[in-house]
């Protein structure tokens, strides 16, 4: 999995590509949680649109940092345009309490 972390105002984007499953969700969260501490922003934005595949702990992964945003009074936003990824988010529940949007631009407006 390819994960890239940018930084703006008081926002996280992270762009995650690939796969996310057991094998590098723990990594992923890791440097996730070092940038959104580090640069001391509120808001985090999950662009999931080239994730080929999530299990469990992706969703243990979005869960967490919709945690750590909400304790800093900010949002998590996934931006995701993939139908399966769309799928696993919707039956996992997340999409009931974390917004959804199709591109980055419209989930920054929504910040």
């Amino acid at each position: 999995m390819l994960l890239k972390l940018e930084s703006k105002d008081n926002y996280l984007i992270a762009r995650l590509k690939g796969e996310l499953d057991h094998h590098n969700s723990e990594l992923a969260r890791q440097k996730i949680d070092r940038c959104f501490f580090e640069k001391n922003t509120s808001n985090i934005i999950l662009d999931l649109r080239e994730l080929t595949f999530m299990d469990s702990s992706g969703i243990g992964l979005v869960m967490g940092r919709y945690k750590n945003a909400k304790d800093r009074k900010g949002k998590l936003i996934i931006v995701n345009d993939n139908r399966y990824i769309e799928r696993i988010l919707r039956m996992s529940g997340l999409l009931k309490i974390i917004e959804l949007y199709p591109t980055i631009d419209v989930a920054v407006e929504k910040l």
